[in-house]
């Protein structure tokens, strides 16, 4: 009578041709192999117990199809992060609105955003400060109707000389009830595309900093 003790199922699973890397995971192939040597060698008066051994296979089979299933998974992910990536992409050189009371300069040097506002207001100043705390440009505007409006500045002072940003912008509106809180957003240029590993967001890489595909209000 023969006896399959441990050692003797350890040795089959370590058992690998001269040369082989080492492999410590137990596949289907090794599993169907480890099995078969088992049902040859047991002892006829003690067989191995049928239900005991449908079990292990369904277990097998259970565990095997969840690796399947995590790695179609896991390359379905990578395909979406790099259609993310390839439609961020597009992006690059372009502008965008994003909801900041900070301006940077755009590529020829100018600053430029857009103020909403809530109410109609019978006087609007829109102010760009250094980190000075000076005022560099100021912009006015009369009997603005409630909704958005643009401001835009060449970014240059009194000599001609480009103004580095980044400057503050702060807005000075009245109406008929009094102070009229505008909401800000100024234009910023996409110079490039970060998709950080391990499956994180794609993100947006601007002078003012690195932001979400959904900070950009719009493109432009």
């Amino acid at each position: 009578m023969t006896t399959v003790n441990g050692s003797t199922f350890g040795n089959l699973a370590l058992e690998q041709p001269p040369g082989a890397k080492h492999n410590n995971t137990l596949d289907q192939t090794a599993f169907l192999k480890l099995m078969t040597t088992q049902l040859k060698t047991q002892d006829p008066f003690n067989p191995v117990d049928n239900t005991q051994m449908v079990a292990q296979m369904a277990q097998f089979s259970s565990v095997a199809g969840i690796a399947e299933m995590n790695k179609s998974l896991g390359a379905i992910a990578q395909d979406l992060q790099a259609s993310r990536l390839g439609s961020a992409a597009s992006w690059i050189g372009k502008n965008a609105l994003v909801e900041t009371d900070q301006a940077t300069p755009l590529s020829d040097g100018s600053y430029r955003g857009e103020i909403a506002l809530p109410d109609d207001a019978s006087n609007v100043i829109v102010s760009l400060v250094d980190g000075n705390g000076q005022v560099v440009h100021n912009a006015t505007f009369e009997n603005q109707k409630a909704g958005s409006t643009s401001f835009a500045w060449d970014g240059k002072d009194a000599e001609g000389k480009p103004v580095p940003g980044p400057l503050r912008v702060v807005v000075n509106a009245t109406g008929a009830t009094g102070n009229v809180d505008a909401a800000i957003g100024t234009w910023t240029q996409i110079t490039g595309v970060q998709s950080p590993a391990g499956g994180a967001s794609t993100r947006l890489v601007t002078p003012l900093g690195l932001l979400s595909p959904d900070d950009a209000v719009r493109l432009g």
